[in-house]
């Protein structure tokens, strides 16, 4: 009887080898694009968002020249520097700056309280989270829209004086940043009032009398401000003898402010010669007046004519004379009870 064989599975000793599934040449080129598409897209955009101001950075202190633009805030309470301090020193920087990318770094458009901050306590502690500011980065299309970010960013948070706002209306003239005092008051102040731009404008002569002897102009308050425009505009001889006072008390140091206050009440009791009413050398006449009912307008009288509604009467015509005037004052000071 013949012996049967017995089988045993075969023993593979290596796996076979497997040949590579080769990529059609089109879907490579095809998936290549498609990754190189997408990373250009990835590019732009965040070329677009550090463009618009939209990415905020780490920029080393050294590189954020602050003295980019003129400040507009001459004077900051030490005690809001303090706040600010602890505040970064606790909490870290919460709001970013705003520079402008210049030829040797970065120039400061907002954030001068943050970025003093910051030094104080990079100087004092030395700790490496206080060796860069966060900033976001924006291109200004000119030089103005830079000052009116500046500007627009302290509006809304410093209480800046109007003599500050008016000094940095004046510097951005100086420098050719704006041609005329109305196009930079509404470039600079567009979103204020128009009697506060106004003010503004009438502190102006009073920086360019005074800026370069005060030491405490934001301290000068809204009234004495335009007291002193009125003193001052136009009239050289008043500035020159002002500067002159305000330098003898800071060498006695005397109170800047006294001075200002003297220079404004001397004016008020002295009289020009221009505003002495000429004297009537003609016959005394008594002038009978009827106030008419308001409103009202009409003619008085030969080369007289008056306007009048409640709160506000004028009177005007070729009769209007410096003898006239001063027999109406004369009335209005002993005849109306």
């Amino acid at each position: 009887m013949a012996k049967r064989r017995r089988l045993t599975p075969a023993q593979l000793t290596a796996s076979p080898a497997v040949a590579p599934v080769a990529r059609a040449p089109i879907a490579q080129i095809a998936g290549d694009a498609a990754s190189v598409a997408a990373f250009e897209a990835l590019r732009a955009e965040l070329d677009n968002a550090t463009r618009e101001g939209r990415i905020i950075r780490a920029l080393p202190l050294g590189q954020v020249l602050e003295t980019y633009l003129i400040r507009d805030r001459q004077h900051t309470a030490q005690e809001d520097i303090d706040a600010l301090y602890q505040s970064i020193q606790a909490r870290g920087q919460q709001a970013p700056i705003e520079v402008v990318m210049i030829e040797n770094g970065f120039g400061l458009i907002s954030g001068w309280r943050r970025l003093q901050a910051l030094r104080a306590l990079y100087a004092n502690t030395g700790e490496a989270r206080f060796a860069t500011v966060h900033a976001l980065i924006r291109q200004p299309a000119a030089q103005a829209d830079a000052y009116m970010a500046m500007v627009e960013e302290n509006e809304i948070r410093a209480n800046l004086s109007f003599y500050e706002r008016a000094r940095v209306t004046v510097q951005t003239l100086r420098a050719g940043v704006f041609e005329t005092d109305k196009e930079a008051l509404q470039g600079l102040f567009a979103s204020v009032s128009f009697s506060k731009r106004s003010k503004i404008k009438s502190f102006m002569p009073v920086v360019e009398a005074l800026d370069e002897v005060l030491q405490s102009p934001q301290d000068i308050p809204e009234r004495l401000g335009l007291a002193l425009s009125k003193l001052l505009g136009g009239d050289a001889q008043a500035a020159a003898q002002l500067r002159a006072q305000l330098r003898e008390a800071h060498a006695s140091g005397g109170s800047e402010r006294e001075v200002l206050e003297a220079a404004v009440t001397s004016q008020m009791k002295s009289v020009r010669p221009s505003e002495i009413p000429l004297e009537d050398t003609g016959p005394k006449e008594e002038v009978s007046v009827t106030l008419p009912a308001l409103p009202r307008q009409g003619a008085l009288g030969e080369g007289l004519e008056m306007l009048a509604r409640d709160g506000r009467v004028v009177v005007q015509g070729t009769a209007v004379n410096s003898a006239f005037v001063a027999r109406l004052e004369a009335f209005l000071k002993n005849g109306v009870q």
